[in-house]
């Protein structure tokens, strides 16, 4: 890939990783209309890295807090919300995990096409809309219960089918269950953190077992550039979230959806 292509597709990773419009929507784009070629194994890898980073670094005192509360809880044996919190991360991380690993290899034979991306793109929108418009949205996130957990699990499970969007169903999911939208989009990047750590993990066990020659200069530029788009994002979403709602963000995938048929059937 030149630098430029680099680049952009770091961008693109590192802003669609946590806005609600589905990353793998956009990486086909530049596919499908400028003829890129697939950025491989190994940038998958670093895009990744810089996008957890990023999440992990605007959430360090989340994660001390919710940390240092879980492991005091197995101590003690007395629960607080910040070690609730905690243990309702790791159950929220299970089905994706399960779900992940036993369809992984069945998703990526056949379900990573362009009309699934389109279709998937434009109905989770449609979702995210009634979710947003219609929903009570009183809970605050010391508030979530284990059904609750339980629920945004399975529903961040079905973001391994393309086009749906892992950040955009979550959301979806915490909006419906009575969650306000800062507290909806807070769970969702916090549940964000172990499944894109262990997408990056396979993604690298992958690349070792493939024994790929690594261009480390594209590497470094996509892990950085993944990184400061993604904080950048992650800042700005949860600053705006309150007052602009998921209604730019349900249009955006409308158009996005339609442009994906229009390649898929023209």
């Amino acid at each position: 890939m030149t630098i430029y292509e680099i680049i952009i597709l770091a961008i693109i990773q590192g802003l669609t990783e946590f806005l609600p419009i589905s990353s793998s929507a956009h990486l086909i784009l530049p596919e499908q209309i400028l003829g890129w070629r697939s950025h491989g194994l190994a940038f998958d890898v670093a895009v990744h890295v810089g996008s957890l980073l990023a999440v992990m670094i605007y959430f360090r005192d989340d994660i001390v807090r919710l940390l240092m509360a879980w492991l005091q809880s197995g101590f003690t044996k007395q629960q607080t919300s910040d070690s609730r919190l905690a243990w309702f991360v790791i159950i929220g991380t299970v089905p994706a995990g399960l779900f992940g690993f036993l369809m992984k290899d069945w998703i990526e034979l056949n379900a990573r096409s362009a009309l699934i991306i389109a279709t998937t793109t434009i109905v989770f929108g449609l979702a995210l809309w009634y979710a947003d418009a219609k929903a009570s949205q009183k809970k605050s996130i010391d508030k979530i219960t284990l059904k609750d957990t339980v629920l945004i699990g399975i529903a961040q499970a079905m973001a391994i089918i393309p086009g749906t969007s892992r950040s955009g169903v979550t959301m979806t999911a915490g909006l419906l269950l009575g969650l306000d939208r800062e507290s909806a989009a807070r769970f969702s990047f916090l549940l964000s953190m172990p499944i894109i750590m262990a997408a990056g993990l396979f993604s690298a066990l992958d690349l070792v077992e493939a024994q790929h020659a690594v261009d480390w200069t594209a590497l470094l530029y996509g892990a950085a550039f993944s990184f400061a788009a993604a904080y950048l994002c992650i800042h700005l979403f949860l600053s705006w979230i309150s007052r602009i709602g998921m209604l730019p963000f349900v249009i955006y995938r409308l158009i996005l959806g339609v442009v994906l048929l229009f390649f898929v059937f023209a």
